[in-house]
């Protein structure tokens, strides 16, 4: 467990550079801010440069991983769909190919005429990134490679990531928005459960650093297997009522004032649903709500088995509130990541149908079903 945990590590570090390389270089971050949606979206290819970038540190994780532990390949899943049409009409699938070269060629049939750019992607994508952790030399957990398989969402809060705020103050800890909710978000689950075990969340925009005015980062990681629990992070503080629960600002009415009135002025929202998840993890907020079905796997893996480590969980609400409704007042069952939906198809195949509810300390849970129990229509 110990060498994957390092590897994980090393793409996720890989790829806060390429998130970091995008904003900080000037082709690449004129491309970045110059693409829009719609009627007003960049014609030159078919899909915008924040995708490419999303795809470019998808496929980087996806051969990093695959290279170290081939026993993995096949197994690595993510949010995006690695295939563009260029200009010509050609489908190019962006990939990391054999050598720096080939990859900014490649790179460069899906942004001709930007070939300075393509030639930069290329060469972070060949970049070797160590982790220099001595912590992680502890790490004794026996899992095999071959026994997990890995979601990645190579840039959660994609939106926050475009618009690039650094100005927004953080509320108790917790930011509304802005660039610091963008993050990394790689997680392993066990094939033949489901179960997360291992998860990384990287913040690639954590800071400035007071003198270069450089981006600076940092990561968190955990690890559940078989009664097993470590964290990079201290053990969460006891619970103290009342909970502070995050919240998207597009949470149903009914969602917000039943959780208002658990919580008093405790009540918060941010973007992102990797961010939110990482506001529990960090202690900010006690527990996230989420009503409706807009969370995916690769979305929740990974800090869902950082909660976990910490000794709390993340469940499906609407089966949490069913089973409440029906007399059932034990623990929920955890999400499970190796089942898709049936009837689904698309990215639906593997969303959180029914919400979801994060949290570290199983009173928070009982306090938020209970008084959600009660919202007609959940």
């Amino acid at each position: 467990m110990a060498a994957l945990l390092k590897a994980v590590l090393s793409a996720s570090e890989k790829a806060a550079e390429i998130a970091r390389l995008c904003r900080d270089a000037e082709p690449l971050f004129r491309l970045l801010v110059a693409e829009k949606t719609g009627a007003d979206r960049n014609q030159r290819f078919s899909h915008d440069f924040k995708t490419l970038a999303d795809v470019l540190i998808q496929e980087v994780i996806r051969h990093d991983l695959g290279a170290k532990f081939p026993e993995l390949r096949g197994h690595i899943g993510g949010e995006e769909s690695n295939e563009f049409t260029n200009a010509n009409g050609d489908t190019v699938a962006v990939r990391v190919c054999g050598t720096v070269g080939e990859t900014a060629a490649l790179l460069g049939s899906v942004l001709h005429p930007e070939r300075e750019a393509a030639e930069l992607l290329a060469a972070a994508a060949h970049r070797d990134v160590a982790v220099g952790d001595a912590e992680l030399d502890g790490v004794t957990v026996s899992i095999a490679p071959g026994d997990v398989a890995v979601w990645i969402d190579p840039i959660d809060s994609t939106n926050e990531y475009i618009v690039g705020r650094e100005d927004v103050a953080p509320q108790d800890g917790i930011a509304p928005s802005g660039l610091c909710s963008a993050l990394v978000l790689i997680g392993a689950y066990e094939r033949s459960s489901g179960r997360p075990v291992l998860g990384v969340i990287n913040e690639p925009f954590h800071r400035r650093h007071p003198q270069t005015r450089g981006w600076q980062g940092r990561y968190h990681w955990g690890i559940a297997y078989q009664g097993t629990h470590l964290s990079s992070l201290s053990p969460p503080a006891p619970p103290r009522p009342p909970p502070r629960v995050v919240l998207s600002r597009a949470e149903a009415q009914g969602v917000r004032d039943a959780l208002a009135s658990l919580c008093g002025g405790h009540l918060r929202f941010a973007a992102g649903a990797g961010y939110k998840m990482l506001c529990v993890i960090l202690g900010h907020a006690d527990a996230y709500v989420l009503s409706g079905g807009s969370t995916f796997a690769w979305d929740a893996c990974a800090p869902h088995a950082i909660l976990c480590a910490l000794g709390g969980g993340v469940v499906a609400l609407g089966d949490a509130l069913r089973a409440r409704r029906e007399g059932d007042t034990g623990t929920p069952p955890q999400l499970t990541y190796n089942r898709p939906a049936e009837g689904a198809v698309g990215a639906e195949r593997w969303a959180n149908r029914g919400g979801l509810v994060a949290y570290v300390h199983p009173q928070h849970l009982e306090a938020v079903l209970e008084v959600l129990a009660a919202v007609p229509g959940l």
